[in-house]
């Protein structure tokens, strides 16, 4: 039941990389179909489903689940490293998409100002890497030699947590922690323009015509 069960949790990780191909495939028809076009910011986010489960259910997540590294990794800031980019990753961009793709079929027919779609596409994605490329896997990576120096409790202790070296990364998370918010403010912003009018372009048009404008 044990390798049933392991089987099956590997394989969680399938279905939303298969969703990440769609997404890819969908938005390279873009360039036939001008409709598509419409919903390029939408499928940019599916698409970044697909890395982060690849990167956060798939790596990271395998990383600390084989039984020698649950034995000396687990609930240290290498769970945090995957439940970041797991949960976030997948499930925060996947909601996302969604609330793009909705919000575009309200409003089918106006044409989008993109400029703070993009701003906010690539600083929640950047602001995460950096969440866990100069923080919280740097700490873990350190908790996890402790762990195997010296026990599991002096990798979770205070003085270890508190040395001067840990602090100095944990400081560091400020970097990508400021990008990704602002990220997430123009991302509101973007919605809350949706609904004023302002990110909305005057003119109003089809899916096909609005396609052809871009390309």
């Amino acid at each position: 039941m044990l390798a049933f069960g392991a089987t099956f949790s590997a394989l969680e990780v399938v279905p939303l990389v298969l969703i990440g191909f769609e997404a890819y495939e969908n938005l390279t028809l873009s360039r036939v179909r001008p409709w598509v076009a419409a919903y390029k910011w939408p499928i940019y986010y599916f698409i970044a489903v697909a890395f982060w489960n690849l990167v956060g259910a798939g790596l990271f997540g395998f990383f600390i689940n084989p039984p020698i590294a649950l034995y000396y990794m687990q609930g240290l800031n290498t769970t945090s490293v995957h439940g970041h980019t797991a949960l976030f990753g997948v499930y925060g961009m996947l909601g996302l998409g969604l609330m793009l793709f909705c919000l575009r079929g309200l409003t089918a027919r106006r044409v989008w100002k993109t400029k703070l779609l993009s701003l906010s596409f690539w600083s929640i994605n950047i602001g995460l890497a950096l969440m866990v490329l100069l923080s919280l896997l740097p700490i873990g990576l350190m908790q996890t030699w402790a762990s195997v120096q010296h026990g599991m409790w002096y990798a979770r202790s205070a003085e270890f947590m508190t040395r001067s070296v840990i602090q100095n990364f944990v400081w560091l998370r400020i970097v990508g922690d400021t990008i990704f918010t602002f990220g997430a403010l123009c991302l509101g912003w973007f919605v809350l323009g949706l609904k004023t009018g302002w990110s909305l372009e005057d003119a109003t048009v089809s899916f096909a015509e609005e396609g052809k404008g871009r390309s």
